[in-house]
Parts: C-alpha cells; structure tokens; sequence
C-alpha cells in the first residue's frame, strides 16, 4: 500500500532508510549494511517465513480433512489464500526494494509492488467481511443458516472479494500512472489512488464488521440471558452463562482490535496526509505498511487456532502423521 506522500519527487530526503543510502536523489542500497538493517531484514524474513507456513496449515488442513469442508472453512481458506500470496510476492517485493525508495522515484517495479500489494491485501479484508457475514447468519439467524449461506453462496462470496480487490488494485495503478505528467487531472487521482480506494478497501469493510459483530455480540447476550432465564437460575448457571459471554466478548474484542489496530493507522495516513501541508517521514510510512501486512500473519491464529479441529489437524500435519496413512475421513476433536 503506497500513499502519495510529496507530489515534489525530487525534493531532499530527509529520512534516510537503514538499508539504504541516497545517490542523486535515488535511493540505493548500502554497500556496507548497519547491524539495524541486518536485524530487519532478518526479522523481516522471519515474518514472512511464518506468515506462508501459517497459512499453508490452514489451507492444507481444509483441502485434506473432509470434516474441514463446510462454506464457512471455505471463506477461511479464501482468506488464507490471500495471505499467503502476501506472505510469498508482497513481503518479499517490499524487502528486496524499499517502500521508502518507492515514495521518491516509482518506477515499474514499484507498481508491480504496489498493485500485489494493494490488491491482496484488500482480498484479505473483504474474505474477512464476508466470514463475519457467516458469522452473523450462524448467530443470529441458525435455523436458515444452510439455506442462506451454502456452497454456491459462498463461491459468489470468494468470487466477488477476488474480483473487486483485482479491480481496485488496477484502478489504483492506473490513477497513479499519470502522477508524473499530471496537471488539471492531479486532484482527480489523488481522490482516486487516496480517498475512493481507502473506501472501497477498508473503511466500507470495517464499517461492515463492526456493525455485524456488534449485532452478533448483543444476539448472543439475549440468547445467554433467555439461557438463564429458562433455568433455575442457580449459581452454577449463572457463571456459566457469565463464562461465555466473556469468552464471547474476548473472541470479539480479539479480532477486531487486531484488524483495526493493524489497518487504521496506515490507511489514516494514505486518507488525510496527501490533503495537508505536512508530509510524513518515509520511515514512518513503511513501518505502517509492515503492520497493516502482518495482519496476514495473525489472521490463521485468530480465524483458526481458536478452533479444536483445526488445532487437531495441525498437529497431525505438523508430526507427518498424514502421510503415514488416509487420515481424511478421521474425526477431529
């Protein structure tokens, strides 16, 4: 994700990569690299190392278990899908060229970047909004739940996701195509590249999430209530009932608090910043970027770890036991 931070390209850079060092105005790498720019790009590589590992779990324990293969796992395995790409073309695209050096002087590579970088990552938000809709038809709506959410719901579901985020992704690009030789239509591709995607990727999708699990969130306090209600109402009800609505409202509070803690801020950046007087220092810029990509990662933890049966099948992927037998039929507990 690349905010159009300075419209003056050639302008001093005042903020120097760690990795890097300026040559006529142009970012290149260091001869002699510092101990801070080893230790990213060796956390960096970690990061990446785990995102892919992560997801691959995720999608080989969907493909191979039958027990896995429900609509709402398949919304999983889109979103894992997706962070997976990130965690192959993105994370390697920003390690091997600065995103800092692509704020200056874009070139090719840096719109190749930037288009697998804005396109995926928008894949990921709106799989994220589509398994909340899942969520609230589970929830909410249990007795037509299979009726409404199905496989051929759910493949319109991964379909559509797919298809907008290729399509903002192209439109992002495009716009920023003319920021070089613009003049009249400068305005109109800042609002595009800055304002109408920003909607379209994040602030529409979170709007979407919050209001959903907020619903689901007061759907499942009634529900505990009228539990409690039909009971005796003794002590030991009553703090199970307690018991679950905390681990309801943690589980909620979870997922939401990692999304927009990771997203929010870059995308305040790429929103406000291109419209003030004030620009933001590349390294502050890059450092969002990584944050809003390391959602990639925390996404199979928070969407599957917290389930028994994935856990099961990690471990039975994780100790080979699957290739010692046909274990796809098997129960996972």
């Amino acid at each position: 994700m690349e905010p159009e931070v300075t419209d003056n390209r050639t302008a001093i850079v005042n903020d120097i990569h760690p990795c890097y060092e300026i040559d006529n105005f142009n970012y290149i790498l260091t001869n002699i690299p510092s101990i801070i720019c080893v230790l990213l790009y060796i956390f960096l590589a970690l990061l990446s190392v785990v995102t892919i590992c992560g997801n691959l779990l995720v999608i080989i324990s969907i493909i191979y278990f039958k027990q896995l293969h429900t609509p709402t796992n398949y919304l999983i395995l889109s979103l894992a899908v997706a962070d997976l790409l990130v965690g192959i073309i993105v994370f390697p695209f920003s390690m091997a060229f600065s995103l800092s050096s692509c704020l200056y002087h874009e070139d090719l590579f840096c719109k190749v970047r930037g288009s697998f970088d804005i396109s995926l990552s928008t894949c990921s938000i709106l799989n994220l909004c589509c398994i909340s809709i899942d969520r609230y038809y589970a929830v909410c709506q249990p007795l037509t739940y299979r009726t409404k959410i199905n496989h051929r719901v759910v493949v319109v579901m991964i379909l559509v996701s797919w298809g907008v985020s290729v399509l903002i992704g192209i439109s992002v690009i495009i716009a920023g195509l003319n920021n070089d030789k613009c003049e009249e239509r400068c305005l109109i591709d800042v609002l595009i590249k800055n304002t109408i995607g920003p909607i379209l990727s994040f602030y529409l999708p979170v709007i979407i999430m919050l209001c959903i699990y907020l619903r689901i969130f007061l759907v499942a306090q009634r529900q505990a209530r009228s539990i409690q209600n039909t009971t005796c109402q003794g002590t030991k009800s009553g703090a199970t009932v307690n018991k679950m609505e905390r681990k309801a409202t943690k589980t909620l509070a979870i997922v939401l608090g990692v999304f927009v803690l990771c997203w929010l801020p870059f995308f305040l950046c790429v929103t406000f910043v291109p419209f003030s007087n004030n620009s933001v220092p590349g390294s502050v810029v890059e450092t969002l970027n990584w944050l809003t990509l390391s959602n990639s990662m925390l996404n199979p933890f928070i969407y599957a770890f917290f389930y028994r049966w994935f856990r099961s099948a990690f471990r039975m992927i994780i100790s080979g036991k699957i290739f010692q037998g046909d274990f796809a039929n098997s129960k996972l507990q």
